[in-house]
């Protein structure tokens, strides 16, 4: 029916109009910034990155892999492995860097990332004159505890420490199981001897059987036929 989109406008309109009379509860605004709505968990603003413990930096989930800059639609997003004193690369970042003035929020990032160390924050007063050097991000202002997280979106958090717990726990019961199958192989060489190809092995608790020995006496001796010695006849 044409106009009934007109029709439901008005009616929420006068409904929250006399309900603010009524009830503060039906009033659509609120004192900002003094009061502020809370945000549900699905609402996103920019990426930041999740420590744990209490050091910002070495408590980094990211490993430096570059997923996420790789992924990521508007490149805004770069990222300097930390490399050791011999120039080999370590799974951490010595430089992170976004461009919030770049990033258009699509959260690609935090879908693409193995190891749940990029998540979307969402705070949104980040207005700033200076356009580009104020809303480039590092490493040291991205950095927020997992505690953050779980205040902003407990669902969300609380699925993924489930998870890595329990990655956590099956990786360290195949780490167990691996060393002791390897104490289990070491155990079986060291309770056997090395032998010649083709032979079987012999356990060095057993005793190797001495082969029996002949009666004394000529009588268990075998006869040898008699010989003659002929010789040549003058």
């Amino acid at each position: 029916m044409l106009g009934t989109g007109i029709i439901k406008g008005f009616y929420i309109t006068a409904k929250n109009f006399v309900g603010s009379y009524l009830t503060r509860e039906r009033m659509t605004t609120i004192e900002y910034p003094e009061q502020r709505h809370k945000l549900p968990d699905a609402a996103r603003s920019f990426p930041f990155l999740i420590y744990d413990g209490s050091d910002p930096i070495a408590g980094l989930r990211c490993t430096a892999c570059k997923i996420c800059e790789k992924e990521c639609p508007p490149q805004c997003i770069y990222i300097i492995p930390t490399r050791d004193e011999k120039g080999k690369v370590m799974k951490h970042p010595r430089v992170f860097d976004i461009d919030y003035s770049v990033c258009m929020g699509c959260q690609i990032c935090v879908e693409v990332c193995p190891f749940d160390s990029i998540k979307m924050d969402n705070a949104y007063e980040i207005a700033t004159p200076d356009r580009y050097a104020a809303l480039l991000k590092h490493r040291e202002q991205l950095a927020k505890p997992n505690s953050y997280f779980h205040q902003i979106n407990p669902t969300d958090a609380t699925e993924v420490d489930t998870r890595l717990a329990e990655e956590k726990r099956q990786a360290a019961e195949k780490a167990k199981a691996a060393a002791a199958a390897k104490a289990a192989a070491a155990a079986k060489a060291a309770t056997t001897t090395p032998t010649a190809p083709g032979s079987a092995e012999i356990p060095l608790g057993r005793r190797r059987e001495a082969p029996p020995t002949p009666p004394s006496g000529n009588s268990a001796l075998p006869d040898k036929p008699a010989t003659t010695n002929h010789s040549p006849s003058s």
